[in-house]
């Protein structure tokens, strides 16, 4: 008799992710291996010499999963404890203690006892200091992403696992509606992201109650954060409150209609973003500044991508980075009425002059 059918489910969804990781390993290294020379060439014909055998042994390569103790990332540590052996991988567990929490420390050093029973080591627990930037939900995800950066590159890791689910993406996708945000916020969360694709996914195409089913098959004792189901977080009166609505109203299967909106959307941003990306130089003078009427010329999607990515390289931090920024200054080219400069976050200055746009810091 097999496992439990969602128990089949996170394990196939990982063991998918880890063949992925595993194959692109093995891509790198055999990329980056050294040259060697053939055994018995003659000295002087260029070939450099046969380094001696090493004795080092090679560990194989490590993957960690972020874990907060909640359902879906212990149903994503029991998967990966259980593929990763199978295919000579090393599992290694993280826990982030916010520190927004009375006893939030003893809560970590309860998760990384419960990643040790699964087998995974390392098993650590970090503590971050959350800032203020952008709201507790925002300021919390850069603390925590912040310290799984500093993790994997300590670790040397390939990747770090991370427990979102369909309905986590649902979630975002109605998030960046409210906001009035454009198609790559309406992409919501990709399967692998940051830098060198260090954040997998696996989950995305499973919802949460098939990652509670998981724990409970296997007995897993998992922990619900009360900020979960706190109505003072914007994603939790969605979560408890906006979707069930939405379900009311328009029945059942919105989130699945998100998540596959969120799949179309991240394939338009993706292309729009190539477009701009081959566009840009040929808006460009000889000194490399943007002249307006060829930007003019492009499609609103493009030129925008453009002047986003040029706001960004002048020193706009991205994420204070708005659509309303871009806008303002997308009208410097399509309703140029003699206006004066842009002023965008980071102390950067956008203005026209003489059919040049100079994005700069002020």
């Amino acid at each position: 008799m097999g496992p439990h059918p969602a128990v089949a489910a996170i394990r196939l969804a990982v063991r998918r992710v880890l063949h992925d990781l595993l194959t692109e390993h093995r891509t790198n290294t055999t990329v980056h291996a050294p040259a060697r020379a053939t055994p018995g060439a003659p000295s002087g014909t260029g070939a450099r010499p046969a380094p001696a055998p090493s004795t080092a042994v090679h560990e194989p390569p490590l993957v960690l999963v972020a874990c907060s103790g909640g359902a879906d990332s212990m149903a994503l540590a029991s998967a990966l404890a259980f593929e990763a052996p199978k295919l000579g991988i090393r599992a290694g567990g993280i826990t982030v203690d916010h520190g927004l929490q009375p006893g939030s420390d003893l809560r970590a050093d309860e998760v990384v006892l419960r990643l040790r029973e699964l087998g995974l080591d390392p098993a650590e627990s970090v503590a971050v200091t959350v800032g203020r930037d952008g709201g507790p939900e925002a300021a919390a995800r850069d603390a925590r992403y912040a310290a799984l950066d500093a993790a994997l590159e300590r670790h040397g890791a390939l990747a770090v696992l991370l427990g979102h689910t369909r309905d986590d993406q649902a979630e975002t996708v109605l998030l960046g509606l409210a906001r009035g945000s454009g198609i790559r916020s309406l992409s919501g969360m990709a399967a692998v992201s940051g830098a060198d694709g260090r954040y997998r996914r696996p989950f995305l195409g499973l919802d949460r109650q098939t990652a509670r089913k998981a724990c409970m098959a296997q007995s897993l004792p998992v922990w619900d954060d009360p900020h979960n189901a706190d109505p003072a977080y914007t994603r939790s009166r969605l979560r408890h409150e906006g979707l069930p609505a939405l379900e009311k109203a328009l029945g059942k299967g919105v989130v699945e209609a998100l998540a596959r909106t969120a799949r179309l959307s991240r394939d338009d941003a993706d292309a729009l973003d190539t477009w701009a990306r081959q566009a840009e130089p040929a808006v460009r003078d000889a000194a490399g500044l943007l002249e307006c009427a060829k930007l003019y010329a492009l499609p609103p999607a493009v030129r925008r991508r453009i002047l986003r990515r040029a706001a960004i390289e002048a020193g706009a931090p991205a994420g204070s980075l708005f659509a309303r920024h871009i806008e303002e200054v997308d009208r410097l080219i399509t309703g140029w009425r003699g206006q004066g400069a842009i002023n965008l976050p980071g102390r950067v200055v956008a203005q026209r002059q003489g059919g040049r746009l100079v994005i700069r810091q002020g």
